[in-house]
């Protein structure tokens, strides 16, 4: 298991995307952090990071949105709403069963974006 993508450790694309729905359920019902989409179109939105998830986690690359800084860009997203999205992503993958040092893994990945993501300290 040690060469396996994060990618393949959650169970391919199937489970990324059922993961991906299943956290914008959570981050949506989430008044903390819900108000960072109110003028987003979620079906797209839930497309770009269902492709965006894959290539990060390490699948196949079908990527072809606007890169991190780019896309958060005067969102005025805060340290502790990337905190809450990123623990709003493990509890989606605990719920789905995935062993806790795959969910680390998966933590560490979306950690390296937060500096292109947070604007507010």
């Amino acid at each position: 298991m040690q060469n396996k993508t994060v990618f393949d450790k959650l169970g391919g694309q199937a489970n990324i995307d059922a993961a991906v729905v299943k956290f914008y359920q959570k981050v949506l019902s989430d008044p903390s952090v819900s108000h960072y989409f109110k003028n987003t179109d979620m079906k797209k939105q839930t497309e770009m990071q269902q492709k965006f998830l894959t290539m990060a986690f390490g699948g196949p690359n079908h990527y072809t949105g606007r890169d991190m800084k780019a896309g958060h860009a005067g969102l005025g997203i805060t340290t502790a709403a990337f905190n809450t999205i990123v623990k709003h992503l493990g509890d989606t993958l605990k719920e789905m069963g995935v062993p806790a040092e795959v969910i680390a893994e998966a933590a560490a990945v979306a950690e390296t974006t937060r500096a292109d993501i947070v604007e507010v300290k």
